[in-house]
Parts: C-alpha cells; structure tokens; sequence
C-alpha cells in the first residue's frame, strides 16, 4: 500500500519538475528572442506593360522563366509605326528643303541688295551731274551765251537725276524689307523643321518601343499575353519577381517592438525548407500598422471599441550569401526569430524626426 502511494507523489514530482524546468527554458528563451510566425516572403515585383498599343507579334518568354535586365520578352507589329517614322522623316526632309529654300533667296535678296544700293551710288551721281549742268547753264542763259530753252532742258534732267535717286533708295528700301521678311520666314520654317525633327524623334522611339524588355532580372509569373493580343498602353503583361532581392515582411505586436533594433539578426524559418534556417537582419520599420494601409481603414471612434495589440510590418533582409536566399518565393509564410541580447543602436522608438536630431545633436 505504501508502495502504491509513492507512484502518484513520484509522477507530481516529474510532472513539476519539468514544469519548473519547461518554464524556465520558455522564461530564458523569452528574455533572449522575440519571435513571430505572423510573417511572409516579400519581394519588389515589377509589372511589365506596352508604352505603345498595337498587335502581340510575338511572345518570347515562358512562364517561371529567368530573364536578364533590358532583354526582349514580347514584340509588338511596328508596320504601322514604321511607316508614321517614314512620314515623318519626308516631312522633316520637306522642312529642311524650305529652310536652305529660304537661305538661297536670302543671298538673293543679299546680292539685289547690293544691287540697289550701286543703284542709288550712280542715281546719286547723275544728279550731282545734273546739278552742275543745271548751274552752269544757269550762268550762261544769265549771260545770254545760250537758249532759255537749253536752260529749261537742264533743269528738267536735274529733276529727273533727283527723282531717280528717291527711286533707287525706295527700291533699295523694299529690297531690305522683303530681305527682313525672309528673316522671318526662315525663323518660322526653321521652327516647323525642328517640330518634324522632334516627330521623327518621337515616331522613332515609339517603334523601339514595340520591342517590350525586361526592366529587371528576375522570374517571369503572371504571364497573361498571347500572339495576336491587342494590347494598349499600361496593360499587365506579366510580373517579374527578382528572387534574389526578396526580404521577410514580419508583423509583430505592438508589445515586442520596444525590443527590437535594426541590424539585430534573425533566424528565419520556412515550411517550405523543412526545418532549415536561413539568416538575415532587421532593415528597417513600417511608419504605420498594416491597417492603416487598408482601403477601409479602422474607425476607433465608436462605442464598441474594444482594444486589441496592433501588430506592426518590421523588414527583414536575407543575408545575399544564405544558399536558400535565391529559393525564396514571395508569400510564403515563415516564422521568424529575432536576437534581442544584442543593442544594434537604432531602435523602433529612435526611428522619428526628433530622436535622429537628438542623436546629432540637433536642437530646435
């Protein structure tokens, strides 16, 4: 009987035992980490989509496979961009026509100039001569050597040298005014030449853009286009997902982040890779819960507020040099395990305006 009584006393006694002993191992591993499994694989994806509308001509690319930066992953038909670019160098080529068009008549207009201006020189000099003549026929009717009427001849080529000179300056006069409207005109052709250089430039760019590249290196996914496809500008073609790049998006509660540092390490473990770990670091917080982020935001001013620990999004990059760091695939959960022992410097309550001037110094 005595022995039967020992049995239950014995079982209380592990069972506390491994309680004070669980409890302490659960105490300890509190005091040093800070862990969560409300955490998932994130990456920067990209969406790759036309700058020009048009037909799919051809689709170069799988889905789930890598492609580099800058390489041609679907072509769209160019004949109808091609032959814009060919309209537009003939207008541009016209342009450029009109312009030395215009520069030619200018050296016309140049050498009629100079033209009208001798004009005026000997207008200038006819009527000096007729002045002359004019005086001294004048004399010599005064003195009765000649007729009134060789006189009156004199004066009247005298009026007629005076009124070619008004002549050869108003003709010269036009010359430099027709001259000056060539001017303008030249700047006003000029100006249409270079908008046609600048459609040409345009139509150029937009058949270069028919040929659709990669703007990152990464995974194809999400490959919604087919040949024959009429695609507008912004349509999602596909995504790319640059596996390397990928970082942990870890959602802890509002209690543990007074803890956490950026620069603290963490052991990341995923269902995926069975049990493995895989190493990174704290990069950086979330300036807001993730329900301030949602389309209907929380209203806290209602009468049946009741409060619940917000949880805030902390960045997590993976150490580039983990094996599984290029395996990662966005949305994939995985728990998370920060080392809190180890003060980084900048922490969740440093990360403000006034804490970075504190820190250097800064008052104001």
């Amino acid at each position: 009987m005595a022995g039967d009584r020992r049995v239950p006393i014995l079982v209380g006694g592990v069972v506390g035992l491994a309680l004070i002993i669980g409890g302490g191992l659960w105490w300890a591993n509190k005091q040093k980490y800070e862990a969560t499994d409300n955490a998932f694989i994130a990456a920067d994806k990209v969406a790759v989509a036309p700058q020009v509308d048009g037909y799919v001509a051809q689709v170069l690319v799988e889905d789930n496979q890598r492609v580099a930066a800058g390489q041609v992953v679907a072509r769209l038909d160019a004949a109808s961009l091609q032959a814009r670019l060919a309209q537009a160098i003939a207008n541009a080529a016209a342009l450029d026509a009109a312009v030395r068009g215009v520069d030619d008549k200018s050296a016309l207009e140049t050498a009629m100039i100079a033209q009208k201006a001798a004009g005026v020189e000997a207008a200038h000099a006819q009527a000096q001569m007729a002045t002359a003549e004019l005086n001294r026929y004048g004399v010599l009717a005064k003195q009765g050597w000649v007729s009134s009427q060789r006189a009156q001849s004199a004066k009247a080529a005298a009026g007629t040298a005076t009124a070619g000179v008004a002549q050869a300056q108003a003709a010269l006069e036009a010359e430099r005014r027709t001259a000056e409207s060539l001017g303008s005109a030249r700047a006003q052709t000029f100006a249409q030449a270079q908008a046609a250089h600048a459609a040409v430039d345009s139509a150029r760019i937009d058949v270069s853009r028919t040929e659709i590249r990669a703007p990152v290196a990464g995974v194809v996914g999400a490959k919604a286009v087919r040949p024959g496809q009429y695609v507008r500008p912004g349509t999602n073609l596909m995504s790319i997902v640059p596996l390397g790049q990928a970082y942990v998006v870890a959602n802890f509660k509002e209690t543990q982040v007074s803890r956490l540092r950026i620069g603290q390490p963490v052991e990341i473990r995923a269902d995926a890779f069975g049990r493995q770990t895989i190493r990174g670091h704290i990069d950086s917080f979330a300036p807001a819960t993730g329900s301030e982020f949602a389309l209907i935001p929380v209203e806290n001013a209602v009468g049946n507020f009741t409060k619940i620990a917000q949880r805030l999004p902390v960045k997590i990059a993976v150490d580039p040099k983990e094996p599984l760091a290029g395996a990662l695939r966005p949305g994939l959960s995985v728990e998370v395990k920060v080392d809190v022992r180890k003060d980084t410097g900048r922490g969740f309550a440093d990360a403000t305006p006034a804490a970075d001037l504190a820190r250097r110094g800064v008052s104001r």
